[in-house]
């Protein structure tokens, strides 16, 4: 059967997560539902990343296959036309048959925005930024260079599924301003996340700049391997997942280090 990749986008602060969850409202919920609906029977996806309650994305990715008999469909307008307003897919793709959406990803970029002003929020901001003013952004560019290459990140992986191997290889970790003159957005791709591991780290970020731990600290606490060690985790509402990069020929078979687990965000 033919395969499709559908890129999602979705505001998270309504849904209980990602995945389906016995008597909660999620993403995969709606969207299968919708899919079982055009395919006249139950229907699977499977997702590239998972995202938990109050997190967005601009660029989540699942797959299904589908009967040729189907595939005259108008997919991503038939798809959006039946999804609620908080959800959308903004793509489809025929893929190869051995594409899957999560062995075939070999990276992925979060951002987490952070809203600089106290006295207001934009309304319609408030639900995608972390409000945190008077922060030294000098000491947490400092700091965000330690968490750049391979390093094992178990003091920023919160309680979860038990996983192999905690090492993750961190491409880049930049800032940019955001959509408005209050925002600044923190950009981080890896080849893999842990469990909440982008939340703490923004955490650990926001400890550098308000002066509670030094850039210099970050290298001992990665080698502590000790999450009670490192600051609280960040809100899930500032945390999106923006987009992810796929090799085809990566391996399909379910063999690659167990995925990231995020806690209502990475």
């Amino acid at each position: 059967m033919p395969r499709l990749k559908l890129t999602l986008a979705y505001t998270g602060t309504r849904f209980a997560g990602l995945q389906i969850q016995p008597g909660c409202r999620t993403v995969q919920g709606e969207v299968e539902a919708v899919l079982a609906r055009m395919l006249n029977g139950p229907v699977r996806i499977d997702m590239a990343a998972r995202t938990d309650s109050g997190v967005h994305a601009l660029g989540q990715v699942v797959h299904l296959d589908v009967p040729e008999s189907k595939m005259r469909i108008p997919w991503r307008k038939a798809i959006n036309a039946l999804l609620p307003d908080d959800v959308c897919v903004t793509e489809v793709e025929v893929v190869p048959p051995e594409f899957h959406s999560r062995f075939s990803s070999t990276s992925k970029v979060y951002a987490y925005t952070i809203w600089s002003e106290l006295e207001f929020i934009l309304p319609q901001r408030k639900p995608f930024v972390w409000r945190m003013a008077g922060l030294n952004q000098t000491a947490m560019d400092k700091a965000m260079q330690h968490f750049v290459g391979r390093h094992d990140f178990k003091s920023f992986q919160n309680v979860g599924t038990p996983i192999r191997d905690t090492r993750r290889t961190v491409a880049r970790f930049w800032r940019e301003p955001g959509l408005t003159q209050w925002e600044t957005v923190y950009r981080i791709q890896a080849d893999g996340f842990l469990k909440q591991m982008v939340r703490n780290i923004i955490g650990c970020l926001v400890a550098v700049g308000r002066g509670k731990l030094c850039p210099n600290d970050i290298p001992a606490l990665i080698a502590a391997r000790d999450r009670s060690l490192a600051p609280p985790t960040a809100p899930s509402r500032g945390l999106c997942l923006e987009r992810i990069f796929f090799d085809v020929k990566a391996d399909s078979t379910g063999s690659r280090p167990d995925e990231e687990e995020l806690d209502e965000g990475d």
